[in-house]
């Protein structure tokens, strides 16, 4: 595929234009994506010391929801 088209006044195809901002919106998604994978492991990590700091002292943790 092309960015030519011969059916178009300004020869630009409609299709291209779409898989490219398809395309990009799908690398920003990526990059989100694995952003939140890296925050939700550091939180997951935080969660567990707080939880390790609680047991030694005694205090029960509540249920989650």
């Amino acid at each position: 595929m092309t960015d030519y088209c011969a059916f178009s006044n300004n020869h630009k195809c409609i299709k291209w234009t779409d898989y490219g901002l398809t395309r990009h919106e799908l690398e920003e998604a990526d990059e989100l994506c694995h952003g939140n994978w890296v925050e939700i492991q550091h939180l997951r990590n935080y969660i567990e010391q707080l939880q390790e700091l609680l047991k030694g002292h005694g205090i029960d943790i509540p249920p989650e929801y």
